[in-house]
């Protein structure tokens, strides 16, 4: 069998487990595929906990969920040094970070300086304590969930940690027919109905297989294209006075980045072999959504990120 269906299996069986998400699955998917970082904002119970454990159970690797919380420190992520009066030393006490799948519970519950512990763990895969920097796991992802910003005790994530994740996934609720199918699924696992075995990926199989996303075709024309999807977030005023006036900041060069290991990755687990401009946009709405700064008065006119990126999208040319 093949790494790309093997994909595909472990995709319909998390589906079968997260009853009407199929977005939060593929998108899920895409971050493991392009060794990136995942935020999914949506209200609570959408099972957005439960996608990351659904994943974590079908992967070979350890799982570690951290709650955050307003008491919640930087040493409770990381780890800290303990000191032992018998040997008169420190030794150091692994936090949660040193696992393989971390998911970051109502990340913005906690405030900023506990939400930075995350950075250097995301950024550059190794934490520093204590003077002393240690390595991060290989096969290393972290799931972040936020609720709305709106909903009170929520901090606002600050831009530089924005930037690290590779998507920002918005999910809504469930239709009525999945929501009837969600009711059989919870009246059976409180039964203890049997689930289908699923084998689990070894770690070689993800990394082969990110291999393979990595090594799929990329025409110079869709090349140009994407960049120049980026560079219409940071020069606005090439595609419309109206679009100038709406972004305040645009994309990163991490962003560029960002939206070519998605759009790969999107086009791999549906089974082509090149990168089209549709797999460009088909990703471009999560890998941009929390890259752009919109102006205050496109914020007080009610515009709004997905708005902004449709214009992009209609405007900037397919080359």
């Amino acid at each position: 069998m093949t790494g790309k269906e093997e994909f595909i299996r472990l995709k319909d069986a998390m589906q079968t487990q997260i009853i009407g998400q199929p977005h939060l699955v593929d998108r899920l998917l895409i971050c493991l595929l392009s060794d990136g970082h995942l935020l999914v904002e949506g209200a609570p119970g959408l099972a957005k906990t439960k996608a990351i454990n659904a994943l974590a159970q079908r992967l070979e690797g350890d799982f570690k969920r951290i709650q955050f919380t307003p008491d919640l420190l930087p040493g409770d992520i990381t780890g800290t040094e303990i000191y032992r009066p018998q040997q008169q030393s420190f030794d150091f006490q692994a936090g949660p970070i040193f696992h393989n799948l971390i998911l970051a519970d109502e990340i913005n519950r906690a405030p900023a300086k506990v939400q930075s512990a995350l950075l250097e763990a995301m950024a550059e895969r190794q934490v520093t304590v204590g003077g002393v920097t240690r390595k991060l796991p290989e096969l290393f992802m972290v799931m972040a969930t936020q609720n709305p910003i709106e909903q009170e005790g929520t901090y606002p994530l600050p831009e530089a940690q924005l930037d690290r994740f590779l998507m920002h996934v918005v999910i809504g609720y469930p239709d009525a027919g999945a929501e009837q199918q969600i009711l059989r699924l919870a009246r059976g696992e409180a039964l203890q109905q049997p689930v289908a075995d699923f084998p689990r990926l070894t770690q070689a199989d993800i990394f082969s297989a990110r291999q393979q996303v990595l090594s799929l075709h990329m025409s110079d024309a869709v090349e140009q294209y994407l960049v120049q999807l980026v560079m219409a977030t940071r020069q606005p005023e090439h595609y419309g006075k109206d679009l100038a006036g709406w972004i305040e900041y645009g994309a990163s060069p991490r962003g560029t980045i960002a939206l070519d290991r998605c759009a790969r990755a999107h086009a791999w687990l549906h089974g082509r072999d090149y990168v089209s401009p549709d797999d460009v946009q088909a990703v471009a709405h999560d890998v941009l959504r929390h890259r752009l700064l919109l102006s205050f008065e496109a914020e007080a006119s009610g515009m709004t990120v997905n708005r902004v990126i449709n214009e992009l999208l209609q405007r900037v040319p397919v080359v």
